[in-house]
């Protein structure tokens, strides 16, 4: 049985390819994932030949010394990035093709998300490492409370739903991966008024793709608008939040460590304390 189609993924292929030609006046944020990706990756002392960057927008993640196959459910990103156009349920690539792959802020728009991290982990080879970054359940917390105030009538669904940090983890287990690991970053922007938040949503194709997606009828939008100013700070500025939740994994593999069998201490924890003291 097929899950859902949550996200329209028509919608999504143009609006990125709306946005390939600009997308660095608004990449602030894919850059602050990419980093964080960078730094946890900095901390693997092994080396990757093969590399798959997942969601690669404009390329713009450099891992020199690798091999490097870029793709995108984008046509325009894709194809300048001289790279494959594909959604990451539905990936065409072998088992076992990569050693590393990256993804940096699209899974967070996948329809079947169990489905795209077993595809992950199966196109990597064994102890092969599975890193990603994607915005997270509390993002856009004060957008979603003014809209939810300017449409409190009849109220309607304007930012898609989003895994939150528990379920993260819980899906790489599920998905297969060894040593799974899931954390979060907060990345906090004030903005002068509603049409800014907006446009950089629009900038970074993150606005709402739902099938079911309601139009929005310019008095909420005007509505929408004064109760996002009402949150004003004393420089007139509002606050945003973006949660960036980072995954690590691993292709399993018989070389990995293994958590040791229930039962199988030889000291109890009660005489490992006593022996601290």
């Amino acid at each position: 049985m097929n899950p859902p189609e949550i996200f329209d993924r028509a919608a999504r292929r143009l609006r990125r390819d709306r946005i390939a030609s600009r997308f660095a006046e608004a990449d602030f944020l894919r850059s602050f994932m990419t980093e964080g990706l960078l730094e946890r990756l900095n901390a693997v002392t092994r080396e990757f030949g093969d590399v798959l960057d997942l969601g690669c927008f404009d390329a713009g993640l450099a891992l020199p010394g690798t091999r490097i196959v870029r793709a995108d459910p984008g046509f325009a990103f894709a194809r300048a990035a001289g790279g494959v156009q594909c959604d990451e349920d539905r990936l065409p690539f072998a088992d076992g093709s990569f050693d590393l792959i990256v993804s940096a802020g699209t899974l967070d728009q996948v329809n079947d998300l169990p489905g795209a991290l077993s595809l992950i982990r199966r196109a990597l080879r064994p102890d092969g490492l599975f890193l990603a970054a994607f915005t997270g359940g509390s993002t856009l917390a004060t957008l979603r409370a003014t809209f939810m105030a300017a449409e409190r009538e009849r109220p309607a669904a304007r930012v898609h739903p989003q895994v939150n940090l528990l379920s993260a983890g819980d899906l790489l287990m599920r998905a297969g991966f060894a040593l799974p690991v899931a954390d979060s970053e907060t990345l906090n922007v004030r903005y002068a008024s509603l049409g800014r938040l907006i446009e950089d949503l629009r900038g970074m194709a993150a606005t709402s793709l739902l099938v079911d997606r309601a139009p929005l009828s310019r008095a909420a939008l005007m509505a929408a608008a004064e109760r996002f100013s009402e949150r004003a700070d004393a420089d007139g500025r509002v606050p945003e939040q973006f949660e960036v939740i980072y995954l690590t994994g691993w292709a399993p593999s018989p070389d990995q460590p293994k958590p040791a069998r229930r039962g199988s201490a030889t000291v109890s924890l009660a005489e490992a304390l006593r022996s601290k003291r």
